[in-house]
């Protein structure tokens, strides 16, 4: 048996869970104290506690604390406000009720101007607002989930993490714990177009026990005069039909009084009979009860708003439920969260309008093209009866002619016998001069029809008139002009159900518990709630595009513009943008970004960039290794002779290059970060102007020394390869030798002049003292001897190193003629 699978998938773990939940045995759940239960209907949270001296909770129901006759004449006064509300829209309910009937939903059968005469209407608006619930539905809910998140604040992975689950758990919700929820929205995009103004409730639903966001007609939204919007609108009043038992399940749980309610009122209401008969329905066995929900200011005696321990006197917002005809009050409760000290009202109702006119509610297709409608459904059925008179035309007779089977219609290919009196049979019948349908009408039948549709924008684009060679811009030109009152609908519709979501994911994220029902792809399973203050939910629709096709002409632009620079464009998230709005499925697998890789090694990054993947640099790695794998690489002759022979090669070594400078471009931030001492701030980080120009001021006082540091590493390297050179070391060698020579000269140039004194002394001794001279005539002769001694010495000494050195030079020279020989 084939299973079809969901549209949008229960997220990773849910079924684990369920069958986890189904093997253990059933809770019970034991209330301790009974009269303390919270209670959520309607959006609205109540705690029923037992009154202490604190009095009743802040959002329990005051009315089982307000005197008997205070309800009654709250709820009397009501419902003469209610009432002065209807009052005020009569022409507004006149034109919707007209318009219902222009939709053409209930054939009519006319009897004027003779039996049987043509009922049809003109499809104009049906087809208008068919076409737009089709149109709008696939772009605000399409097969993957109508939500999308949006990153508050500055963007993290913590953050993107928390995005991809809420925008799961968002679309989860949406598309399967809420079927209701696409035919909801489907219902109220049926009857926006054609009145102007539809409206969706969204609250806590204690039945179901999760949020819901149902429908609600414009004709139940009933607003005080002269308001423009639901915030400001002094009083905003939801009628609602329930049933007995509904009622008495609210009135159990505690939401409402425990009173008798008596018989249901008859009131007559027009405009929903109206509809009732125009979709072929009756109203005669509803024993519904009619309810109002009425939110608005008051300022209830017991309960006033309070400065300094005095009444203010300012009405503060209250939701009062009142029954109609009997003016009976089952609820009041506080409209505004206990801890708002400003006290502003809560949201749980969203409008959408079709196009804001000039009050509360907005116009629509009834209003807009009404005129033009009920034009073209004349003209049409002139037309109609013109062919049907002129086809079975009728006449007069005379009286004396006898036609057997009576006046009934001649059928084709049937002959009839006749009884004449007299004269000829021509004589006896006179035809009216019935005309064949006008071709002027039907000219302005086609007149009416496209000027309504054009108004209407949904009339199709001529292609014939548009060259098929002409540019993108001018198609997305047209496309603009003609479907601008359609993308301005859009955004209104994009805006209102961005309100929606809004609310939602507020009920989503306060009444659920802290942790997910499942193990989510990425992250822990307790961090719902926080995924849900990190983030916005936002409507997948784009407000800019009303269309897929004027998106995708868009796209073709922008791709058609990228060609003239490249460089400047960022392709591969281009060309993946392009293929989900196509709707193409896993477009992140068939087009990676940068953005989409991890940290890997350098020798897997080489084989990336081969491949033609897209690689990535990360700050905390080695970048020196990977630079060095990677010149390698580029200077390996096998891999240069295999690249060379890629009809891609430029761009493979375009890639190499790019991804060397990324490793180049975080080495050199780690060395300015090692003379600075501390950590620069992360790339891509925004910064205040006054802490940029002190990293900045910064940063260059450390690049003068990481200058001088890197320029001194390339003295002592090419020093290093010189000393390392033959030829280098010969020099040094016979440089050294010459230094040898030049130090020997040097001392024998010494001892010459020591010699030289010596002698010089000795003269002088004698010339002084000649007489002591031939006395130490002996002594004399023994220094002689001592010097020349030590001269020998000498002289002996500095042969042998000369004959040493030498031998040295013979040696090298031999080895080096060795080398040079092998």
């Amino acid at each position: 048996m084939a299973i079809d699978k969901a549209l949008y998938q229960a997220p990773q773990g849910i079924e684990e869970d369920a069958q986890a939940l189904m093997g253990e045995p059933d809770l019970e759940i034991e209330i301790e104290d009974p009269e303390a239960v919270r209670v959520s209907v309607g959006g609205e949270e109540i705690l029923e506690i037992t009154e202490g001296e604190g009095g009743p909770d802040f959002y329990a129901n005051l009315a089982e604390e307000i005197d008997e006759a205070e309800l009654q004449s709250l709820g009397n006064e009501l419902l003469q406000n209610i009432k002065d509300d209807l009052d005020s829209r009569k022409d507004w309910e006149k034109s919707y009720k007209e318009g219902l009937v222009l939709l053409g939903l209930k054939y009519e059968e006319r009897t004027e101007p003779w039996d049987g005469a043509c009922g049809v209407f003109h499809p104009m608006i049906t087809e208008a607002v068919v076409r737009f619930q089709s149109e709008t539905i696939m772009e605000t809910f399409p097969a993957q989930g109508p939500v999308r998140t949006k990153i508050i604040g500055k963007d993290t992975r913590e953050k993107e993490d928390a995005a991809a689950r809420v925008k799961e758990d968002m679309n989860y919700e949406l598309t399967e714990r809420m079927p209701e929820f696409r035919m909801e929205h489907e219902r109220m995009l049926w009857n926006l177009p054609a009145t102007g103004s539809a409206f969706k409730k969204v609250y806590f639903d204690p039945n179901l026990q999760r949020q819901t966001s149902v429908f609600v007609p414009a004709e139940d939204i009933i607003v005080s005069y002269g308001a423009v919007g639901l915030e400001s609108a002094e009083r905003v009043t939801h009628r609602m039909y329930k049933t007995s038992n509904e009622i008495r399940k609210l009135q159990v749980a505690g939401f409402y009084r425990d009173i008798e309610l008596g018989e249901p009122s008859r009131l007559k209401n027009e405009l929903q009979e109206k509809k009732d008969k125009e979709s072929g329905m009756s109203s005669i066995n509803d024993d519904r009860y009619v309810l109002y929900e009425v939110h608005v200011n008051l300022d209830l005696p017991g309960y006033e708003d309070l400065e300094d321990g005095e009444p203010t006197g300012i009405a503060i917002p209250y939701v009062v439920t009142v029954v109609e005809g009997t003016g009976e009050v089952l609820a009041v409760r506080r409209n505004y969260y206990e801890d708002d000290v400003t006290q502003k009202r809560r949201d749980h109702f969203v409008h959408y309008v079709y196009i804001p006119g000039f009050g509360f509610y907005g116009f629509g297709l009834f209003h807009l093209i009404g005129g033009f409608a009920k034009s073209a459904t004349s003209i049409m059925r002139q037309l109609v009866d013109a062919g049907t008179l002129s086809n079975l035309p009728g006449g007069l007779k005379s009286r004396g002619l006898r036609i057997k089977g009576d006046d009934t219609p001649i059928a084709p290919g049937e002959f009839r016998d006749v009884d004449i009196g007299s004269g000829a049979l021509r004589d006896n019948i006179l035809p009216l001069p019935y005309k064949e349908p006008s071709a002027t009408l039907y000219q302005l039948l086609g007149t009416i029809v496209e000027e309504g549709r054009r108004f209407a924008a949904t009339s199709d684009m001529k292609i014939s008139d548009m060259s098929a060679q002409a540019p993108v811009g001018t198609t997305l030109a047209l496309l603009e002009r003609m479907l601008k009152v359609m993308s301005a609908v859009q955004a209104r519709v994009h805006y209102a159900f961005k309100h929606e979501l809004k609310l939602l994911s507020a009920i989503i994220r306060d009444y659920t518990d802290d942790d997910y029902d499942y193990d989510p792809i990425e992250g822990s399973r307790r961090a719902k709630q926080a995924d849900y203050d990190m983030v916005e939910v936002i409507p997948v629709s784009d407000p800019n595009a009303a269309t897929m096709s004027q998106r995708i002409v868009q796209y073709q632009a922008v791709i058609q513009l990228s060609q003239t620079a490249p460089q400047i464009y960022n392709l591969p998230q281009l060309h993946r943008q392009m293929l989900e709005t196509l709707g193409i499925k896993n477009a992140a697998k068939l087009i990676p970004t940068e953005d989409d890789e991890k940290p890997v090694d350098p020798v897997s990054e080489n084989m990336d960039v081969l491949k033609g993947k897209p690689v990535k640099a990360f700050i905390y790695q080695d970048h020196e290794a990977h630079i060095q794998v990677h010149m390698n690489a580029m200077q390996d002759p096998l891999v240069t002779q295999l690249i060379g022979q890629n009809p891609r090669a430029n761009q493979l070594v375009a890639a190499m290059q790019a991804h060397i400078a990324e490793h180049v471009g975080f080495a050199y931030r780690r060395r300015l970060e090692e003379q600075l001492g501390m950590p620069l701030p992360a790339p891509d980080t925004e910064m205040p102007e006054e802490l940029e120009i002190q990293v900045s001021r910064l940063a260059a006082e450390a690049s003068k020394r990481v200058l001088a540091n890197s320029q001194s590493e390339v003295a002592q390297k090419q020093a290093q390869q010189q000393a390392q050179d033959p030829i280098v070391q010969m020099q040094q060698q016979e440089l050294m030798l010459k230094q040898a020579e030049q130090q020997r000269k040097t001392q024998k140039d010494q001892l010459d002049i020591q010699i030289k004194q010596a002698e010089l002394a000795i003269k002088e001794k004698e010339l002084a003292v000649d007489a002591a001279a031939k006395a130490d005539e002996l002594k004399l002769r023994e220094q002689e001897l001592l010097v020349k001694a030590a001269k020998d010495a000498d002289e002996l000494k500095i042969k042998q190193q000369l004959e040493g050195m030498k031998l040295g030079i013979s040696v090298g020279e031999s080895r080096q003629r060795g080398g040079k020989t092998r």
